[in-house]
Order: C-alpha cells, then sequence, then structure tokens
C-alpha cells in the first residue's frame, strides 16, 4: 500500500468529523488537519478546493471528497488500493451527525 498525502479539513467536534479521523486511524494514516472552527483561514481554503461550504472535506493526494462521511472515505480508500480492507472496529460511528449535546455547546473560536 502506498503512503498517501492526506489533508483534512474537518470541525473541531463534529460527528461526521469524528468519523473521518476514526478511519484515518484505523488504518495509521498519517495526515494535515486543518480545523474549520478555529481557523476562519482553513474554512475558505476548503471552500475554494471544493467549490462548496459543507464540511468534512478530505483530500487525498490532490484529488478533493467534499462533504465525506467516515464511510465514505474508508471506501474511497479501499477502492483507490490506498488501504486494504480491514474489519477492525474504528471505535465511533463512521457515519453520524453531531450530538444534540455537541450542537448546543459554546463553541470557542481562537482568531
Amino acid at each position: 500500500m502506498q503512503n498517501p498525502e492526506i489533508t483534512a479539513y474537518l470541525k473541531t467536534h463534529c460527528g461526521w468529523s469524528g468519523g473521518v479521523r476514526a478511519v484515518l486511524a484505523k488504518y495509521n494514516l498519517k495526515y494535515t488537519e486543518k480545523d474549520i472552527i478555529q481557523n476562519p483561514a482553513f474554512r475558505w481554503e476548503m471552500e475554494t478546493k471544493s467549490g462548496q461550504p459543507l464540511s468534512p472535506c478530505v483530500e487525498v493526494n490532490g484529488t478533493m471528497l467534499p462533504d465525506i462521511s467516515g464511510e465514505e472515505l474508508e471506501k474511497y480508500l479501499i477502492d483507490n488500493h490506498i488501504v486494504a480492507p480491514s474489519a477492525a472496529d474504528a471505535g465511533v460511528p463512521l457515519n453520524a451527525p453531531c450530538s444534540t449535546e455537541e450542537h448546543e455547546s459554546r463553541v470557542n473560536v481562537q482568531l
């Protein structure tokens, strides 16, 4: 398997972002995380590269995967022979929204 170059545009707290992180951890893939909540410049970069405002977005070897779930990311990685399939449990749901508690909690943004 290859060592891909991965950049993940994620939210600090988000069910879908958590699923993407879990897939990357499950396959022990190194990646650059760009938190679009903590750094608005990363949100702008994500929107410019993906052409849309929804997250998570993951760039793998120059291919942008916009508005992707952990399940979709895992399928892409397997289908493109970047990882071999694994039955290991990722530890969190791979295709789930944020919990009500996450939506109701206060987000601290550092500018």
